[in-house]
């Protein structure tokens, strides 16, 4: 029998520090004024992506407003907020993006991440993608997911969107265990899977 991880997305209900995850990709958060709100918003190249994404962000209590997007894709963003200051407050670091220091990849912050910005990609491994106009945020959230126990490797920095790429039969069984089954609208194909789990 399998034991479920104090760390996985089935531990413990989402609750609203879970929206970090979009952070982690390619999300931003931005204060208003005085810095008494802060708005939260993402590009989703994948509009399929949206409904479920919203669903988590309202679990929270937080509403996402989703609008058309250049390239086919769809913005989802709150109204400016003040339970979202904190948020704001940990992941800026005078007027640029930054990861957290005491960052840790949970279950439901990893399911976040990857339920906004992952995808399968042909060599079976699977791939978060990261902010490309924060690149000071991808070598923290690398020593992140080497944290959680999946050390990635940072990809696509030539041509592609840059993401962290983690693969091998150890670091995939861990990531699955993490993210837990997917969401209602995601296929499967485009989830975290652990091919040796089909072959016991």
């Amino acid at each position: 029998m399998c034991q479920l991880s104090l760390f996985s997305a089935e531990a413990r209900p989402v609750r609203l520090a879970d929206l970090a995850g979009l952070l982690c990709g390619p999300g931003q958060i931005v204060r208003f004024g005085t810095g008494t709100t802060a708005r939260l918003s993402i590009v989703l190249p994948d509009p399929s992506r949206a409904p479920a994404v919203r669903a988590v962000a309202a679990a929270t209590g937080v509403r996402l407003e989703s609008e058309p997007a250049g390239s086919g894709g769809t913005a989802l963003r709150t109204a400016f907020r003040c339970d979202l200051v904190t948020l704001a407050g940990q992941w800026i670091r005078g007027a640029a993006k930054a990861v957290p220091d005491d960052l840790q990849l949970d279950g439901p912050l990893l399911r976040m991440w990857a339920l906004a910005a992952g995808r399968a990609d042909e060599r079976g491994g699977y791939l978060l993608t990261l902010d490309p106009h924060a690149v000071q945020t991808h070598q923290p959230l690398i020593a992140a997911a080497t944290r959680a126990g999946i050390p990635p490797a940072r990809v696509g920095s030539g041509g592609g969107a840059p993401a962290l790429r983690v693969s091998g039969t150890r670091r995939m069984r861990r990531l699955v265990e993490l993210v837990g089954p997917p969401p209602v609208g995601v296929p499967a194909s485009q989830w975290p899977r652990y091919w040796g789990r089909s072959r016991t």
